[in-house]
Parts: C-alpha cells; structure tokens; sequence
C-alpha cells in the first residue's frame, strides 16, 4: 500500500450512525475536492446483481451495489471497503465520480465541500428504477437524512 493511500485510511472511520445502521466519519477535516476513498467490490453484471438480490432478505432493499453508466455493478458485499457504509443523503457532503480509468472503469467519493472532524460523509445514492415510482416504492426506500428540504426517498425521477 503506498503511503498516498495509508494517508486516505487515516481521513475516515466506520462507526453507528444517527442517520442509518453504520456511517463513515471524518477523522479530520477534509477540504472541499479531496478524493477520500474508491468505491471498490466485485464488478459483475445485472443479471448477476439480480441473481445476488437480496443480499439480506430481512433488508430487501439494502445491498452494497452501485450501478455503473456502463451497465455493471460493484457489489462491495464482495472485496468492498468503508465506501459502503457512507449513507445517503439529498443534501450530501460528498460526491462519488465515475472516472474511466485504463483498466476499467473506478468510482471516487470527493469532498463537495469542507467537512469537519466527527462530520459523517453523506453522498446522493440518486437510485433509478424501471418501474413507476410509487408512494409504496418510495416508503420502500426512505431517506432518513432529515434535511429540511429531504425529497423521503433515495430515488431518483429517470
């Protein structure tokens, strides 16, 4: 491990969140733009993703994927790190990029802003679906950010 990515390690810890189950927080301050941690796990299709589905069925609805724009998905349930315990939120803190590398494509979260020690880093999970957002659907897959202008759902309008 190079000593670049030690100093990342040292940026953020996974611990109970107030929001949902377990968060990432900052270690220290992060300034606005810092990359602070890939999103890593297996690469694998949709159809595997869906054969995988649920990861726990008492949670139907919560898995450790993250859609790619070329059609795959990192599943971080396999090989995945603290990227998969940062919660969503519709005001977040933090901004996860696609960046098309040589070897594939590799997804970063960065710092939309400065975030402050003990702060827990939230990105806009921005979940799209095929079928027609419900109000069942949406309660299904409840924001609980509390922000003052939060849309109650993780969901995204295609």
């Amino acid at each position: 491990m190079s000593k670049k990515s030690k100093k990342k390690d040292c940026l953020i810890e996974v611990r109970q969140s107030t929001v949902h189950g377990r968060g990432v927080f900052a270690k220290q301050d992060i300034p606005k733009g810092t990359q602070i941690i890939e999103y890593i796990g297996q690469v694998i299709d949709w159809d595997e993703a869906l054969r995988r589905h649920p990861h726990d069925p008492s949670q139907p609805n919560h898995t450790f994927y993250f859609g790619l724009e070329d059609g795959c998905v990192i599943d971080a349930k396999y090989g995945g790190n603290e990227a998969m315990w940062i919660n969503h939120s519709c005001k977040p803190n933090c901004q996860a990029l696609e960046e098309d590398a040589k070897k594939g494509t590799r997804v970063f979260l960065y710092a939309l802003k400065n975030i402050a020690k003990g702060d827990e880093l939230f990105y806009d999970y921005g979940l799209v679906v095929e079928d027609k957002i419900t109000k069942k659907m949406k309660k299904e897959y409840a924001c609980y950010c509390g922000h003052k202008k939060c849309r109650g759902t993780m969901l995204t309008e295609a």
